[in-house]
């Protein structure tokens, strides 16, 4: 008979939300693919779990998965976990997975943490309905297009980000979805724990006083709704010199605002071409 592949969940940085199922599974298993062995380690020996381990990660999944397939076809017992979290989740592991399944081996979740659910339970958005987008394109074109095709969703949004384009982040949803109600969370479940809420120039202009951002992030954004906010003066000011600084045509960046402001595409040209004068 072949041997069961599990899904673990570990913490996302504090050790004590580890489950008691989740150690049990990890010590008697005969193998542990871990994202970063190095990073687990940790983790391992604060609970006393003498299990080997074995790296499986984005740069060699696909060997690997091939690999631990046939050791589970044998009969071996394998873990496998991310750094943090549940695996899988924005994390390597879909390959093994996936054909884990198609030789009909046995594969058992073990739940636990997940940043994008531990953040949106405290964030005050919406949570009967949400979309995960991860980790958004790094390309600010391709990033541009990708917050544009999330606008029209009335779901709360969830994204990922490294602390080093956050700011990029919020900036291009304020262009893409208006001046929203948002909430950043940062080093979730860790010592420095924060919480951000507030509409996105908020957050923006609350990193933007900072010397430097620390820790990944999750910014939840409130879905679009039925119909177009009516901004304040100040917010569409916000939005134009978010679209000045990434260099948009006036008539194109008229067009966007006016939509997203409901507002007459004439009087926010106007607007545009006055904090012009003004900057």
């Amino acid at each position: 008979m072949s041997g069961t592949l599990y899904i673990v969940a570990t913490p996302i940085g504090n050790l004590e939300d580890m489950t008691f199922r989740a150690v049990r599974i990890l010590k008697e298993v005969d193998l542990i693919a871990a994202e970063d062995t190095r990073h687990s380690k940790k983790l391992l020996g604060h609970y006393g779990i003498t299990t080997p381990a074995i790296a499986c990660h984005e740069y060699n999944e696909t060997q690997k998965a091939h690999d631990l397939i046939q050791r589970l076809e044998t009969g071996t017992t394998i873990a496998l976990i991310s750094d943090a979290g549940t695996p899988l989740i924005s994390d390597p592991g879909y390959r093994l997975v996936s054909q884990a399944q198609e030789k009909g081996i046995p594969i058992v979740p073990v739940p636990g943490c997940n940043a994008a659910l531990t953040g949106l339970s405290a964030s005050g958005l919406p949570t009967d309905s949400f979309i995960f987008l991860g980790f958004p394109p790094k390309k600010q074109g391709r990033l541009e297009s990708f917050l544009n095709d999330a606008a029209r969703h009335k779901a709360t949004l969830i994204f990922y980000e490294s602390p080093r384009r956050i700011m990029r982040l919020i900036s291009s949803a304020i262009m893409a979805f208006g001046d929203r109600q948002a909430c950043l969370a940062r080093e979730l479940t860790k010592q420095y724990e924060e919480f951000i809420p507030g509409p996105l120039s908020l957050i923006l202009s609350t990193l933007e006083v900072r010397e430097i951002v620390k820790g990944e992030c999750v910014l939840f954004i409130k879905g679009a709704d039925e119909q177009p906010a009516d901004l304040s003066s100040d917010q569409i000011e916000i939005m134009i010199m978010d679209g000045l600084n990434q260099d948009m045509r006036t008539g194109e960046l008229a067009k966007k605002i006016a939509e997203l402001a409901n507002r007459p595409k004439p009087k926010v040209y106007d607007m545009i071409l006055a904090l012009k004068k003004r900057s």
